[in-house]
């Protein structure tokens, strides 16, 4: 298992980044189709928590197997696993947090889920014409990109870094806008806002307000990586971000 995933430049087609998905993957279909996404061109990069509150979280499998949808872990893969692979008290924790689905499967299926999330990389980059873009689920432990690359190509990424990359609002709440630096852009999910918001050269895009009732749902921000240009879906109600919100 690598953790990190580097993919070369895309000169064929667009980069999107989009926020966390949530098991909502018949409404990112609405919103790709909205922006003419061209499976046979275009790539999509997703922040994590692909699974857990939404209806279709067990098409997870089906979504990871198609070769231009690229996804890193979150804290919800990560409690998937644990939900499988540890004991009654992960499961139940799991379950409280939107993974009723997983227990419902049969336990092979549930194996095959964990086994694929598990392979997940952390941090994925992303190179483009005006630098590179890399992904991580919800924070980052330090303001050096190189230096964090390399503990993951070498495997010495501390225990406590994980959980950074997993869980931390650290910056978010200190509202710390000092760059990340050797990166043109950090894109990040987990904490849910209502419109892209960006703190120096990091960029948090999970609008999707997965937990609120459907009168009151938010919607998916796909991040263009080549422009930094938001965008918003999904289906009929996709529309352009106002500059301001850039």
């Amino acid at each position: 298992m690598d953790l990190l995933a580097e993919y070369p430049i895309n000169d064929v087609g667009r980069d999107f980044a989009v926020g966390d998905i949530h098991g909502h993957f018949g409404a990112l279909l609405q919103g790709l189709r909205a922006m003419g996404f061209d499976a046979r061109r275009d790539r999509l990069f997703s922040v994590g928590d692909l699974i857990d509150r939404g209806p279709d979280s067990a098409q997870v499998l089906n979504w990871l197997g198609k070769p231009w949808f690229h996804a890193i872990r979150g804290n919800h893969e990560a409690m998937a696993i644990a939900a499988v692979q540890g004991g009654a008290e992960d499961a139940l924790f799991h379950a409280r947090h939107g993974g009723a689905w997983l227990q419902a499967l049969p336990l092979a299926q549930r194996q095959q889920v964990a086994e694929r999330l598990q392979a997940l990389p952390l941090a994925l980059e992303v190179a483009t014409h005006a630098g590179p873009v890399a992904l991580v689920h919800a924070d980052l432990p330090s303001d050096d990109w190189p230096a964090f690359a390399d503990d993951l190509r070498n495997r010495s990424l501390s225990r406590h870094d994980e959980m950074t990359c997993l869980w931390s609002t650290a910056r978010h709440a200190h509202r710390y806008a000092a760059p990340v630096r050797q990166l043109r852009a950090l894109v990040h999910g987990h904490l849910t806002v209502p419109q892209m918001e960006t703190l120096g050269n990091v960029h948090y895009i999970d609008t999707h307000h997965s937990l609120l009732p459907a009168s009151e749902a938010g919607h998916f921000t796909f991040l263009d990586l080549a422009t930094l240009t938001a965008h918003a879906g999904p289906g009929g109600n996709w529309r352009k971000i106002p500059a301001r919100y850039r």
